[in-house]
């Protein structure tokens, strides 16, 4: 994805708005997982790299900004959210690169790679718990129990997934039960209390959560794509091990829809035997091609961009909203 603040470049004053404000979330960050214990210490320095765009904590600043253009500032609420929401954020992925045995991410090595497993899990799990610590900071019961609710819900998906790997029978509806809860979710979750945190009324709030689902469905279609036919150095992380771990996404799930019964059963052979990675991406590729099942997963997460774009017309014109918008465009044009 671009640069976030580059894509508020055009309004400076947005800008400036947003780099302060993750500055703060970061700062936030880091004193959450302040500690005097070296071995911890260091394994948290580690996993701050795994942040990347920041693009969580990005939507609770620019949605807050959307819902309420007279805030000069994100409030201190809003930033807390931010860290808590980008925290869990990173839990999600320490344990997914466990969970595929991934030795990649943001160009270098996983925290499972260059510690373990054992590390890498307890990581995720302390930074869970600091996650729920700092939420529960706030003066009011209500975002911490929202979190925890969602949080639940990303888990869900993730059990969800792994129930599914190999199921070679898995629909298009289970598909997207699956990912609107393991990664919109949480994308969604970050609009809303953004939101919610400017003083938004309850529909407003409503109605930037909705944006969050949409824009995190297409990302996790992006995502899925890259998988098949990305570029490892330009992603920045492993990929084929959807392939490699028998998880079914949408270009999977419609060619073989496309397909007539011999081929598919073939087809469904090859994917259960596995093979290179880099080779079988390639020539899986191509047959995603003949049925046009690349072009399908990106319309539909075109499809899902635009709808997600239309929710936010009846706001008022804002540079938050411009970069809000252009966020959306981000998420399917992205490399990486």
């Amino acid at each position: 994805m671009p640069g976030i603040l580059s894509l508020a470049a055009s309004h400076a004053p947005t800008s400036a708005v947003l780099a302060s404000g993750l500055a703060r979330v970061e700062s936030r960050f880091r004193e959450q997982l302040d500690t005097t214990i070296a071995p911890v210490a260091e394994l948290c320095e580690y996993v701050e790299r795994y942040r990347g765009k920041m693009l969580r904590p990005t939507l609770v600043i620019l949605s807050g900004m959307a819902a309420s253009p007279s805030s000069a500032e994100p409030n201190e609420n809003q930033v807390t959210v931010a860290a808590v929401i980008e925290m869990i954020h990173m839990a999600t992925l320490v344990h997914d690169d466990v969970l595929d045995e991934a030795s990649v991410r943001r160009g270098g090595d996983t925290v499972n790679k260059r510690k373990g497993n054992e590390a890498a899990i307890i990581l995720g799990d302390y930074l869970l718990s600091k996650s729920f610590h700092l939420c529960s900071s706030l003066d009011e019961q209500s975002t911490a129990l929202r979190v925890g609710e969602v949080t639940s819900i990303v888990c869900e998906g993730e059990m969800l997934q792994l129930a599914q790997r190999g199921d070679y029978s898995l629909d298009e509806p289970a598909y997207f039960e699956i990912i609107r809860r393991k990664t919109a979710a949480l994308i969604a979750l970050a609009c809303e209390l953004g939101a919610a945190h400017a003083g938004a009324p309850r529909s407003l709030v409503q109605r930037l959560s909705d944006f969050g689902d949409k824009i995190g469905t297409a990302f996790q279609i992006q995502d899925d794509l890259l998988d098949l036919v990305g570029d490892e150095p330009t992603v920045g992380k492993s990929l084929g091990k959807d392939l490699a771990k028998g998880k079914l996404t949408l270009p999977i799930i419609h060619h073989l829809a496309c397909l007539d019964p011999a081929r598919r059963a073939s087809t469904i052979d090859r994917l259960r035997r596995g093979a290179d990675a880099e080779t079988d991406r390639a020539a899986l590729a191509a047959d995603l091609e003949s049925t046009g099942s690349i072009r399908y997963a990106r319309h539909a997460a075109e499809s899902l961009v635009s709808q997600a774009k239309s929710l936010l017309a009846p706001l008022d014109g804002s540079p938050a909203r411009s970069a809000l918008l252009a966020i959306a465009d981000a998420v399917i044009t992205r490399a990486f």
